[in-house]
Formats: C-alpha cells, sequence, structure tokens
C-alpha cells in the first residue's frame, strides 16, 4: 500500500490531513488553511460591509469568531453531491459526508479520488452567500 498517500493525524489539524489524504499528496500545511480561512474572513466582512456598515446584522457579525478557522486546528471544508442525475450540486453537512459515503458504497456505487493539481474554483461566491445566509448574516 506505499503507492496511496496517507497523512497521520498530528495534533487536531483534522481539516489538513482529510484534504492531503484526499488529495493524495503533501498539498495544504497549517499555514496555508489559515492564509484561506483568514482570506475567507475578509470575503465576508467586505460582503456584510455592503448591507450598510452600520446595521445591526455587521455588527453582530463583526463580534462573532471565524467560521472558518479557530485555533483548535479546525477549518471549514465544503464537501458537494456532484451526481450528474441531479439538477445541481448538493452541499453536503460534514455530520452527514461520513454516512452519505458509506451509503453510497452499500447501494454499489464508485468513490472516485481526484489527483493533481486543481483548477480555480468559480463556486467560492455562492459558497459564501449560501454560509452567510445559513447563518441568518446576509439577505
Amino acid at each position: 500500500m506505499d503507492s496511496i498517500f496517507h497523512e497521520k493525524q498530528e495534533g487536531s489539524l483534522c481539516a489538513q490531513h482529510c484534504l492531503n489524504n484526499l488529495l493524495q499528496g503533501e498539498y495544504f500545511t497549517p499555514v496555508d488553511l489559515s492564509s484561506i480561512a483568514h482570506q475567507l474572513d475578509e470575503e465576508e466582512r467586505m460582503r456584510m460591509a455592503e448591507g450598510g456598515m452600520a446595521s445591526e446584522e455587521y455588527r453582530t457579525f463583526l463580534q462573532q469568531p471565524s467560521g472558518n478557522m479557530d485555533d483548535s486546528g479546525f477549518f471549514s471544508i465544503q464537501w458537494f453531491n456532484l451526481n450528474s442525475l441531479l439538477t445541481g450540486p448538493e452541499l453536503i453537512s460534514d455530520t452527514y459526508l461520513a454516512l452519505f459515503l458509506a451509503q453510497l458504497q452499500q447501494e454499489g456505487y464508485s468513490i472516485f479520488v481526484i489527483r493533481g493539481n486543481l483548477p480555480e474554483c468559480e463556486v467560492n461566491d455562492e459558497l459564501l452567500k449560501a454560509y452567510l445566509k445559513l447563518h441568518n448574516l446576509f439577505a
């Protein structure tokens, strides 16, 4: 099994290990994920400011901790069901992911791992809006 990349858990860096294992290489470090999370935090602040910097929602948002990372090693990751039989991509919660994958395997579906460099993803703005709506931070 030496041909399969496996990054052993260190500390509480679950997101880093999950992504690197999924992508089959050392693609992300804690610094990389922290930088991405800070960029997402800034983007969220800019989006919230569009609704008015004097609004109650904006002030409440600024008082909350980051939803993208924390000091324990938590980093937010989004998962999607891209089944072509669906009308569009479906966001899968972290809680549901393991159950969803187990169900797919039990039903005989194949689960593929993507290797190599991934192209830029243009869905980030939509994810950000969905995240903000989910947390009642953006109308």
